[in-house]
């Protein structure tokens, strides 16, 4: 068991490059098993944050949470990724999303693929390139053709699935899921069983340590009150019991989130990863960072 962070703090698009890596090299010192980068449109790209993190860290496992497979194509994709891998040392993970459909298509301007066949098709071609094999793949989503492929590289693939069917194509093709926003019943109930013995699950949870319970409530209602417009969230949020998004983050002393914290791995969850929703304060995210490395030295 594992607790990570995520990375950039909050606002995330507007952190300089030397900023980022310096709270990489914070959230290591602080005890972090691992930092995650997101991907947002228009902000710094997570698998270029990646790679340098690589270069400024030692221990750390390093990953992406998570980089939308829609509209980056899958070789594309996995260059990007075994230039993180190196710049780490081996220590990095490509976390993946199939996104979602209203937010991403009106930004990229192209059409949208049917998400479960897209994804199948694309974590074959990952798993081909990452295994060094010759790719010659001619799908209804994905097209690729690779005839002198590189040389193999160990790169562990965790997909943001939550649905059934992306569970199951997660599970057979991939090493773990990454979900965000599942509640613990949601966990055990829905994405544990879903992907199948054996598989890492990594579970992405906002919370905040902090003595403004109120304030930072308001400020996660206003920050992920928009999840509750996208029908993978509703699905997920209804599974865990979950009305409201914010009602997931995990808000209090340093006593109350390591309790929400042991019901996700009670829950079935290999790691947990502390997002940096609702960050009030500098010292909210001090105390949030120097409670994840107490959690890592104490096993959690």
């Amino acid at each position: 068991m594992s607790v990570g962070l995520t990375l950039p703090t909050l606002p995330r698009a507007h952190i300089a490059v030397t900023e980022l890596l310096d709270q990489a090299r914070e959230a290591e010192e602080a005890g972090a098993a691992s930092i995650w980068f997101a991907q947002l449109p228009l902000s710094h790209d997570a698998l270029v944050a990646a790679a340098l993190a690589g270069q400024v860290t030692s221990r750390v496992e390093i990953g992406t949470s998570v980089v939308p497979i829609y509209p980056r194509h899958p070789l594309a994709l996995a260059s990007a990724a075994r230039t993180a891998s190196e710049a780490s040392g081996g220590r990095f993970t490509l976390g993946i999303g199939l996104g979602a459909k209203n937010f991403l298509e009106p930004v990229y301007g192209t059409p949208y693929p049917p998400p479960v066949r897209h994804l199948r098709e694309y974590l074959t071609v990952l798993r081909a390139v990452f295994a060094g094999e010759q790719v010659d793949f001619a799908g209804s989503t994905v097209e690729a053709h690779l005839t002198e492929p590189a040389p193999a590289v160990p790169i562990s693939v965790l997909v943001a699935a939550m649905g059934p069917q992306a569970l199951r194509v997660t599970g057979e093709l991939a090493d773990g899921t990454l979900p965000y926003l599942a509640s613990p019943q949601a966990l055990s109930n829905l994405i544990v069983p879903g992907i199948g013995p054996g598989k890492r699950v990594v579970a992405a949870v906002p919370a905040v340590v902090t003595s403004d319970v109120d304030a930072v409530r308001e400020l996660a209602a206003r920050e992920l009150g928009f999840y509750g417009s996208i029908p993978s969230y509703q699905r997920v949020l209804a599974a865990g019991g979950v009305e409201n998004a914010a009602d997931l983050v995990l808000i209090g002393d340093e006593e109350t989130v390591a309790a929400g914290v042991q019901r996700y791995f009670d829950a079935g969850a290999t790691d947990v990863l502390l997002t940096q929703t609702a960050l009030h304060t500098d010292e909210d995210r001090r105390r949030t960072w120097r409670l994840t490395g107490e959690l890592n030295s104490s096993g959690s």
